[in-house]
């Protein structure tokens, strides 16, 4: 033990002593940017991304009606403000701002606030989980309390088929749960909508790629019942037509 401790002091001072050498031989900007990218190569600065996972133009009935989702972060490896958007121009649509940190290599803690637009106008608490599962599903995970009270949950999860490098078909699933009814929402307890899209996109560039695809609806218990009393089907087929991107 007592060699393996010297060993180890020894080549701290050597790797001291060279670093100091090699100030004494290199213009001191340079060192100072060469040491910066090291800590940025180790996680020791600020990132960002944005993706838009679907922006597109969905066809039913011959009517149409513009769907987004996208997502974006700034933040270090560990700790990121991460937020998330997603609605339709003739239905609601929501912001989610979060406070996201790695538990794992794959997942994500994240926990914060989410508003929604039109119809209800509410406020939710928001705690969840995001991540890859095994054999490369991306599921996000969360729960929601209501400033009224109300909890629901949501599950989705999408994966990756690759044909080619470019030719890729995602299967996409989204799960809705709630806990208890929330007649103003028109939303029943329990699990109250599902919804599968299948779309196949091709790559143009990796961050620019145009698809088409299918989604299928379906709503159960009370919230059908709400619909039914509405004059709304309670599940629908749409096409789809859009563009994902990311930079």
């Amino acid at each position: 033990m007592k060699i393996i401790v010297l060993s180890l002091l020894g080549l701290l001072s050597f790797q001291t002593a060279a670093q100091q050498a090699a100030d004494a031989y290199y213009d001191p900007a340079a060192m100072a940017a060469a040491r910066d990218n090291v800590r940025q190569m180790h996680g020791d600065d600020i990132n960002s991304l944005i993706i838009g996972e679907r922006l597109e133009n969905q066809i039913r009935d011959g009517d149409s009606s513009l769907v987004w989702e996208a997502q974006g972060w700034i933040g270090y490896d560990l700790n990121k403000l991460w937020l998330k958007t997603e609605g339709d121009s003739d239905d609601e649509s929501e912001f989610q701002a979060l406070w996201s940190h790695a538990i794992s290599p794959f997942w994500d803690f994240q926990t914060g606030w989410r508003h929604d637009f039109e119809g209800s106008n509410r406020d939710y608490a928001v705690i969840g989980l995001m991540g890859l599962a095994p054999y490369w599903f991306e599921v996000d995970a969360a729960a929601f309390i209501s400033d009224e009270g109300d909890a629901s949950a949501r599950l989705e999860a999408e994966y990756d088929l690759r044909f080619t490098q470019r030719l890729i078909l995602q299967p996409r699933m989204e799960l809705n749960y709630a806990f208890s009814d929330d007649v103003e929402a028109g939303i029943g307890q329990g699990l109250h909508e599902l919804n599968l899209g299948l779309r196949l996109r091709y790559e143009v560039k990796r961050e620019f790629a145009p698809y088409l695809g299918v989604t299928w609806e379906k709503s159960f218990g009370d919230t059908a019942d709400f619909l039914r009393t509405a004059g709304k089907d309670t599940s629908e087929t749409t096409f789809v037509l859009g563009l994902r991107f990311w930079y």
